[in-house]
């Protein structure tokens, strides 16, 4: 079998079978990673050495980033031995995934395509994640999908999720035709590496679109129970939407240097606020990019200009955090 090295220090079996993302996440050895499909970028490293097999497409990366050697582990194997260059998270607080049972508390509906459920887990049976974090829920059809939790870890036991209606999509109907309050459901959670990482003193950037305003919210409500020389510099929350009604509640934070910028791109001559796409205006924000972290959650296509973009007005790439929702049928 050959084996995956990673900084020139940590060694993994590699299985040809497998990607390189499962192998290192199976071994314990944690990188960022998003959508596992190819698109968000999340998970990329550089190939130091070693042959490796893509069998699938690496849109989340750029013609620039694969001629200087990036790859993105969750689209290659290994084909003999192979040296990564990546970071690695190391937290011990990462609680790992479990499996529960859980039933629907309330389904409310936010706008015509976008519904606000609660899940409750048994008693005595808290779920545990880090703010950020996303679940894999299970239906009675036996479907599946990614979900990104909104409430608070504090809340461990009422788990709330934002979920947006997609066209012939078999989960869509099952949420907004079929569901009801006290289905059982089935989850494993908690998955991802969107969480906050070290933010004293940074100043903060939460970057959305639809209903990546979901974890972004888990986020703040942490911030607020950090103490005090754990608190960010300033926080930031721009809002991506096409038009005003798609901005279905107003995120909040206690910080005293907090603001929310909701931008649509669709505006229509009423609107007032932030025109364009939300990493243009974040790229044109009075912010000392030098100094900050940006954590981004929407659509693959927003993830990938954000961070060309503020890389290149002077973000280290190093400080780019985000998850790519990726629509499945």
């Amino acid at each position: 079998m050959p084996l995956i090295t990673v900084n020139a220090r940590r060694s993994v079996v590699a299985s040809t079978e497998k990607s390189l993302l499962d192998a290192l996440i199976e071994a314990g050895v944690l990188i960022e990673h998003s959508c596992f499909k190819g698109r968000c970028g999340s998970c990329r490293a550089k190939l130091a050495s070693g042959a490796t097999e893509r069998f699938h497409p690496e849109s989340g990366l750029s013609e620039s980033e694969s001629a200087e050697g990036w790859i993105l582990t969750c689209c290659r194997k290994a084909q003999d031995d192979v040296h990564l260059e990546a970071e690695v998270i190391e937290r011990a607080d990462i609680p790992k995934p479990v499996r529960l049972p859980c039933r629907i508390s309330t389904i409310d509906r936010e706008t015509g395509d976008i519904v606000r459920v609660r899940l409750r887990t048994p008693p005595g049976s808290p779920l545990r994640f880090l703010a950020g974090q996303y679940l894999d829920l299970t239906n009675k059809a036996g479907i599946t999908r990614s979900y990104s939790i909104a409430s608070s870890p504090e809340e461990a036991g009422s788990i709330e999720l934002h979920i947006r209606h997609y066209p012939g999509g078999a989960m869509s109907e099952y949420w907004f035709e079929q569901a009801k309050v006290d289905d059982l459901l089935r989850l494993h959670a908690p998955l991802g590496t969107f969480f906050l990482r070290e933010v004293a003193e940074k100043a903060l950037l939460f970057l959305a679109t639809g209903t990546g305003i979901a974890p972004i919210l888990s986020m703040l409500s942490e911030i607020d129970q950090l103490p005090e020389e754990g608190q960010p510099d300033s926080v930031t929350v721009l809002w991506g939407a096409r038009h005003a009604h798609e901005h279905y509640l107003t995120p909040d934070c206690r910080h005293p240097r907090f603001a929310f910028v909701p931008v649509l791109s669709r505006p229509d001559d009423a609107w007032s606020g932030a025109r364009g796409y939300v990493q243009a205006v974040a790229r044109d924000l009075n912010c000392d990019l030098g100094n900050a972290a940006v954590y981004a959650c929407g659509s693959s296509e927003m993830i990938r200009d954000a961070r060309t973009e503020l890389v290149r007005a002077g973000l280290a790439a190093t400080n780019f955090y985000s998850d790519a929702f990726v629509p499945s049928n």
